[in-house]
């Protein structure tokens, strides 16, 4: 949601809004035409009728669609990828894609300043919100109550360095190394990650992910990088017949697998030394572990499972398949796991199967996600033309989103962001505006420095890639129109010389809104803990407007809403909550999961757990199937806020 610098006039009070605003698909024209919807802003429309982005090449690796999202559904859900053999993709991603965790979920943030307040296993608190606190606010000009250089996130793994795999075992070999950050006296705690977990729900329509945009929409079948890691290779099989039969021919190739940020992103937290890997590991290794473990054993499978049912053991426990290793094969084409031949990388000697884990981890993982997608929405119902679909008080929320509140700007589309992949069809991958100083600049489509939090304190966007490029597209073409040519396999829709300005300091991807409602903390820091905080930000305009001026969007400027307005925006974006997402029903039904809930003790008191770490309180979401939780069932929101 973004202000602009001409303001829509004040609209009538909700009660009397329903009758007199148009119908939803004449307002935006409206609105146009009377200057206050930017011309290339989306109206948000059905999500149900959106096309979702699939690699045009995907055939080419993938033999069983079925087998690859079963596949995929299992190892995100599985709580032995973690190198402790108790974290789990959705350790962090376990309500409505999520995390709804309170305790030593605090960051010192990107910056490595103190922790501001609280520290390692602090208990999060309704009062610590917002981290930056006005005496009013909606009025960005009054007292400073409280700063905070602080950042809500997820607790990950321990502080420790990897050893080997013992085939059969859940955990790593790994040693404890004690962490000057996150610890209790000379006890580790679990460490916490830099910025807040934003939701896999609907993520596939981004067209890069993470909050600085580095997971590429192109998939190397590696890591995270995409062309800008030209040394990327996974391993083929090209079989051929000769005088004493067929014959195996593995060997190192490149592959460029299109519309794939999801890959791209699975590949990286599985490696993280904060997220879920003890430091050193490779993702060969963790396939030597997984390929010889059954799928999800130890976590309870329900029998109406979705995905999973068919493939369930008998008794609940995991899948029946023997191994991972089993799914694998069926999921994919033979040619990138049946060679006899061993390949080394880094000075270590591995299979063909073990080698292309990176690949068959990233497009499982990504074919799952891809169910994901929330589209029964009451805005969805209203979109599609249901004129009661929405309350009297939601449609003034709705007419404040397209108008005074210029939300829209930036949160267009059925996605409801501006770095959807579906907005490359009006402006590709960058564009140029006015910033908050007043001079023109190129920036990332969907990608805005809003003021949330110092420039400085997290560059977001605006930082580098580990091969010394910049994150950003407008970055990268600056140091090179070949480059970018290169890496994103795509031509420049904005000129862009080595003498352009560009704006992508502080900058982050736009997080859609839908199931918002459910998905607390907010905003890259986790600095706000409800709605009405989020709307109160916007509408006096930012809290560091004046310090990021150089790339600060210009949207960012007070907006003057009335207190009635602000509900009524605050139930508008709970109209974009699906009831499926609510309720964990199908497609978003799942194993159960054990993820910890910080330790036993506080800031100052953890118990050893005899090797130099606390031990964890745990907190166990059950497996649930396709009709989701009944309702006293449902997991607690943040904190036990509603919005």
């Amino acid at each position: 949601m973004h202000s602009a610098p001409t303001a829509a006039p004040t609209r009538g009070a909700p009660n009397r809004a329903a009758p007199t605003l148009p119908r939803w698909s004449a307002l935006p024209a409206l609105l146009l035409a009377a200057g206050t919807l930017p011309a290339l802003a989306q109206t948000p429309t059905s999500l149900a009728r959106a096309s979702r982005p699939e690699p045009s090449n995907l055939g080419q690796f993938v033999a069983d669609r079925g087998a690859a999202i079963a596949l995929g559904k299992a190892l995100f859900w599985d709580m032995r990828v973690g190198s402790d053999g108790k974290t789990a993709c959705a350790s962090c991603h376990f309500h409505a894609g999520a995390d709804t965790r309170s305790k030593n979920q605090l960051s010192r943030g990107p910056n490595g300043q103190s922790f501001a307040f609280g520290g390692p296993n602090y208990q999060l608190r309704p009062s610590d919100f917002p981290f930056h606190q006005f005496a009013d606010a909606n009025n960005r000009d009054s007292a400073i109550v409280r700063s905070l250089a602080a950042v809500s996130s997820s607790q990950g793994v321990f502080r420790e360095r990897f050893s080997g795999i013992v085939p059969g075992q859940a955990e790593d070999t790994r040693q404890v190394v004690y962490d000057p950050v996150f610890h209790v006296g000379a006890v580790n705690t679990r460490q916490v990650e830099p910025r807040n977990t934003p939701s896999v729900i609907n993520a596939v329509f981004n067209l890069r992910n993470f909050w600085d945009g580095r997971a590429q929409t192109i998939f190397n079948g590696v890591n995270p990088w995409g062309k800008r890691d030209t040394g990327a290779r996974v391993y083929r099989n090209d079989r051929y017949w000769s005088l004493l039969g067929w014959r195996d021919n593995v060997r190192a190739v490149q592959v460029t697998i299109n519309d794939a940020s999801l890959a791209s992103q699975a590949s990286g937290p599985p490696l993280s030394d904060l997220e879920m890997s003890a430091a050193g590991r490779r993702l060969p290794d963790l396939g030597r572990k997984m390929y010889a473990l059954r799928p999800l054993a130890g976590q309870q499978v329900a029998s109406d499972d979705s995905v999973l049912a068919s493939r369930r053991a008998a008794n609940g426990d995991g899948l029946s398949s023997s191994d991972y290793a089993q799914l694998v094969k069926q999921a994919f084409r033979s040619e990138w796991w049946n060679g006899s031949q061993r390949v080394t990388i880094a000075n270590t000697s591995y299979s063909q199967t073990e080698a292309n884990f990176s690949l068959f981890f990233g497009l499982a993982l990504q074919m799952y996600q891809a169910t994901l997608v929330s589209d029964r929405t009451p805005f969805d119902r209203f979109a599609e033309g249901s004129s009661t679909a929405l309350t009297p008080q939601q449609l003034t929320g709705w007419g404040v989103f397209l108008g005074k509140g210029k939300c829209v700007n930036c949160h267009g589309g059925a996605a409801f962001t501006n770095a959807s992949i579906h907005r490359r069809l009006i402006t590709d991958r960058l564009n140029r505006m006015v910033m908050g100083d007043g001079n023109v600049a190129v920036y990332d489509e969907g990608f805005y420095n809003i003021g949330v939090t110092p420039t400085a304190e997290d560059r977001g966007v605006g930082g580098n890639d580990p091969f010394g490029n910049p994150l950003s597209f407008a970055g990268l073409a600056k140091k090179s129109v070949l480059l970018f040519n290169l890496y994103e396999q795509a031509l420049l829709d904005n000129l862009v010389t080595p003498f352009t300005r560009i704006s992508v300091q502080g900058s982050f991807k736009t997080p859609g809104l839908r199931n918002v409602e459910l998905t607390a903390p907010y905003f890259h820091n986790g600095g706000t803990a409800t709605l009405m905080q989020v709307v109160e930000f916007y509408n006096r305009g930012g809290n560091f407007a004046r310090a990021n001026i150089a790339d600060l969007d210009a949207d960012i400027q007070p907006l003057g809403l009335t207190q009635s307005e602000k509900e009524a925006l605050v139930a508008f974006m709970k109209a974009l909550t699906d009831d499926r997402v609510r309720k964990h029903a199908a497609p978003f039904d799942h194993p159960q999961l054990a993820v910890p809930n910080g330790h036993p003790g506080d800031t100052s008191t953890v118990t050893n757990d005899g090797w130099g770490r606390a031990t964890d309180d745990w907190l166990v979401i059950p497996a649930v199937g396709r009709g989701g939780y009944s309702a006293e069932r449902i997991p607690t929101p943040f904190l036990g806020l509603a919005q």
